[in-house]
């Protein structure tokens, strides 16, 4: 059977941002035969044209012209009960927070803390999703993964994956060479409510799973829009981390920072509050603006470019260095015609002037 795929194809509702953009061809490959029937990626003419989707839900189209699209479409969900633990087993295009539900439906738990998190369940590893307190690799045993070059599927161990804070090898040496086309997790039947997080500490220590998850779905809403209601792609920025000694002068000038001491030595910053502190907070420049409960959330109140905001980035970019000397960088992933782009690479064809002159925008 030929494999499912489509010519011109309009990417408006694969992105979160609702941003216009269509691509020359999508590929939905649903197994390892219609994966080895994909182009040749591996040569080097393609491998920067190209980009593999998920859900579109960190994902910004830059132009109205993206690259040829590949979506996974592997679905399932197998569970094994050992002794002590489950294993799940999971196809890449299940949503992700689908799988909280049904494993806390499963009785299975671990994963509450990290309910709502739009995308799929095969780009979580890629950036090594995570909230609360808790990230996808603490659950992760492996991943199997088709490398294009020599078309196999390989799998690799949660070691292999190189997890770090928003990072992974996917992002890394594999990054463009292969697909994720399922993940195992292992749930230890012996659980406990992972509280430590602001807004968690307030529940009681014999907190259930499903009340862990309740609580977590409470403060998601209250701080982040519904992308069907109001396009966006969740927080737009990593939170930042600086060294000890640009973090003592930060904290002798703003003694109010939050910070979070990494086992490292170095202090991760909250950018929501940086971004908030230099006054954008709610700020809103034509058709896109900054949210004005979650200063992380850049929003797209109507406009088809992915340039807007882009523009709108590069000046929030600019007016937190000018303050803090701390330089953001988004979490979001860039896609140009030519494939995935760094953002300091992308041009700022319309440039936001300074915010003095422009506080008629405001949306407060």
């Amino acid at each position: 059977m030929a494999m499912h795929s489509n010519q011109n194809y309009s990417l408006k509702s694969s992105n979160s941002f609702n941003i216009k953009a269509s691509c020359s061809r999508i590929y939905f490959p649903s197994s390892l035969a219609e994966l080895q029937q994909l182009p040749d990626l591996s040569a080097g003419n393609t491998s920067d044209k190209f980009y593999i989707l998920g859900e579109g839900s960190n994902t910004l189209f830059v132009e109205s012209q993206a690259p040829i699209i590949i979506q996974p479409k592997f679905n399932g969900i197998s569970i094994l009960e050992q002794d002590d633990r489950f294993v799940v087993t999971v196809g890449a295009a299940e949503n992700w927070h689908d799988l909280v539900c049904f494993c806390l439906e499963q009785g299975i738990y671990g994963l509450e803390n990290l309910a709502l998190i739009p995308g799929s369940v095969g780009a979580a590893p890629v950036q090594n999703i995570g909230a609360y307190g808790v990230e996808f690799a603490d659950f992760c045993q492996e991943i199997q993964w088709y490398e294009f070059a020599s078309k196999t599927l390989q799998s690799l161990t949660k070691q292999a994956c190189r997890f770090a804070y928003r990072d992974s090898i996917f992002k890394q040496e594999r990054y463009n060479k292969g697909l994720i086309t399922q993940v195992t997790f292992n749930f230890p039947k012996a659980w406990q409510a992972n509280l430590s997080y602001a807004g968690l500490d307030i529940l009681a220590k014999d907190s259930t799973a499903k009340q862990v998850m309740a609580q977590v779905i409470a403060l998601r809403s209250s701080k982040l829009p519904d992308p069907k209601e109001l396009p966006n792609a969740g927080s737009f920025f990593k939170n930042p981390i600086v060294n000890d000694a640009d973090f003592a002068q930060l904290q002798q000038k703003y003694p109010k920072i939050p910070h979070y001491p990494q086992k490292n030595g170095e202090i991760k910053l909250a950018a929501g509050w940086l971004i908030d502190q230099a006054g954008l907070k709610g700020f809103r420049h034509g058709a896109v603006g900054v949210h004005q409960q979650q200063a992380l959330v850049l929003v797209n109140y109507g406009s088809d470019l992915g340039a807007d905001i882009i523009s709108l980035a590069k000046y929030i970019q600019r007016k937190v260095a000018a303050k803090f000397s701390v330089s953001l960088i988004p979490e979001v992933r860039m896609i140009t015609h030519k494939g995935e782009r760094s953002f300091s690479s992308l041009s700022d064809s319309n440039p936001i002037e300074d915010i003095n002159s422009i506080r008629g925008n405001r949306d407060d």
